[in-house]
């Protein structure tokens, strides 16, 4: 079996980054930090954003139920108010199963 690299995590990520990672551009990253209080990104000296892994972790979900569940920013707000754990958790379940995916292709690509 090939090496597996370890990813490193960042202690934070520009908005650039951010906007590459999800495939967004910077301004639909921005709108979504104004619409969503749990997204609060520190600033450096020179104003620019700086995301820690847990706001790009809520924007991760927040561009799901968005771009591929097809709910409103409303609707998103709604599910998010009351049930952050349970679509924190969904989430997680999501993220495991497309981890469990790729390492039984890879396995399947290997044989």
């Amino acid at each position: 079996m090939p090496y597996r690299e370890k990813k490193i995590e960042k202690l934070y990520y520009s908005i650039g980054e951010v906007s590459r990672m999800l495939g967004v551009p910077v301004s639909t990253v921005r709108f979504w930090e104004n619409e969503f209080r749990i997204l609060k990104p520190m600033k450096n000296k020179k104003g620019n954003r700086m995301f820690t892994s847990r706001d790009l972790k809520n924007l991760k979900i927040i561009h799901r139920l968005l771009k591929h569940e097809g709910m409103t920013i409303a609707g998103v707000k709604k599910k998010l108010s009351g049930k952050w754990d349970e679509t924190d958790r969904e989430y997680e379940i999501g993220e495991s199963l497309k981890r469990i995916r790729s390492l039984l292709v890879e396995l399947r690509d290997s044989i």
